[in-house]
């Protein structure tokens, strides 16, 4: 699970609370410290709010994650400078997956791109990178004619995901939500509060995404309960996030990472912008799935071909909806088409058969 490692290093600082800890508590949920968060890993169980995504709607906080407001004349031209992307495509009400590439051929970052107005931009970081991507693009804001605001601390973001999430958000919304398509980006009235949408997600199925107030997060919270929507915790998210074939900082990317390894060469265009000459290195590795028939794997856990150690495994589970267990594994360029591998598990080598990622998709 993602959370492993993260609870590994608890205990070295103190865990900060997102607004709706309380919550989350009276909910029944188990605690973890995540990225410096305390954060709720499960309430029912992982299968089952990882079934109620698949095949209903579930809820997730995530208002852990970072939201800096990027605002000013300079504002598109500086995005084009520190990101991947092409900012310019993005017109106001659209939303857009992007990277902040660092000088040496990694990521500092993978973040969402959010146009608000023609000089307003909001970017959604990971929770754990905040600080870092804060002083990043500090360092880079010189000459640009941008205000940069961390607004973080009074923002929640709620996750409702899941095939039913439009029928069950339209009642109690103002806004007619199936004329939104996806990464669409609009202001709202939900449950009586004001709110941003964004028709994005981490799992693999529709959903929307709530930005609030931070001092309306429980009103949405428990008015989403009582809607019928299931909460979720970060185990689901982890699991569901793999099966759609999604990276996650700190394991498919990470600041030494060649990012081009993965599959998500799109999301570097033809353009000038901080770090491109590092970036037109060739990748070293390449990221690949894997399927097991039993034997869960995990981070860290080597990969061999014919027994000799070529990689290894960056995010594992055993899959809710598929029955077996998957695996993204991060392995030598020349080993990448191999039609078979072992991964070693407490000193056994266990077969595993290459699969297209995403292990799982929507019909």
């Amino acid at each position: 699970m993602l959370y492993i490692r993260d609870m590994d290093n608890a205990g070295t600082q103190e865990l900060k609370r997102t607004p709706l800890h309380a919550a989350h508590l009276r909910a029944g949920a188990r605690m973890v410290p995540f990225g410096g968060w305390d954060m709720p890993v499960q309430y029912a169980g992982v299968k089952a709010e990882h079934t109620a995504v698949r095949e209903r709607a579930g809820m997730f906080d995530v208002s852990h994650m970072g939201e800096f407001r990027v605002q000013g004349p300079g504002a598109l031209d500086f995005l084009q400078h520190v990101t991947t992307n092409d900012v310019s495509k993005l017109k106001p009400g659209r939303a857009q997956y992007n990277w902040l590439p660092n000088a040496t051929g990694g990521l500092v970052d993978d973040i969402y791109v959010y146009r608000e107005a023609s000089e307003d931009f909001l970017l959604v970081v990971n929770a754990s990178n905040i600080q870092k991507d804060w002083t990043h693009l500090q360092a880079l804001l010189p000459g640009h004619g941008v205000t940069l605001t961390d607004e973080s601390d009074r923002t929640a973001l709620l996750a409702v995901q899941g095939p039913h999430a439009e029928t069950l958000l339209q009642p109690v919304t103002d806004t007619d939500l199936s004329g939104a398509k996806k990464n669409a980006y609009f202001h709202a009235t939900l449950l009586g509060v004001p709110v941003r949408l964004a028709r994005t997600g981490y799992t693999g199925e529709d959903g929307f995404e709530v930005f609030a107030a931070s001092e309306h997060a429980e009103r949405l919270w428990d008015g989403l309960l009582g809607l019928g929507i299931t909460p979720a915790g970060l185990g689901a998210r982890d699991t569901l996030r793999l099966e759609a074939g999604f990276p996650l900082y700190g394991h498919e990317f990470t600041d030494t990472i060649h990012p081009l390894s993965s599959g998500y060469g799109w999301v570097v265009k033809d353009k000038a912008h901080h770090g491109r000459d590092a970036l037109q290195t060739p990748s070293p590795q390449r990221l690949i799935g894997l399927r097991l028939d039993r034997v869960p794997v995990r981070e860290g856990y080597p990969v061999k071909l014919d027994g000799v150690v070529v990689g290894h495994v960056t995010s594992g589970t055993t899959s809710p909806t598929l029955g077996h267990p998957i695996a993204a594994a991060l392995v030598d360029a020349h080993a990448a088409a191999a039609g078979h591998f072992t991964v070693e598990v407490r000193g056994k080598d266990h077969d595993a058969t290459p699969t297209p990622m995403p292990f799982y998709r929507r019909a």
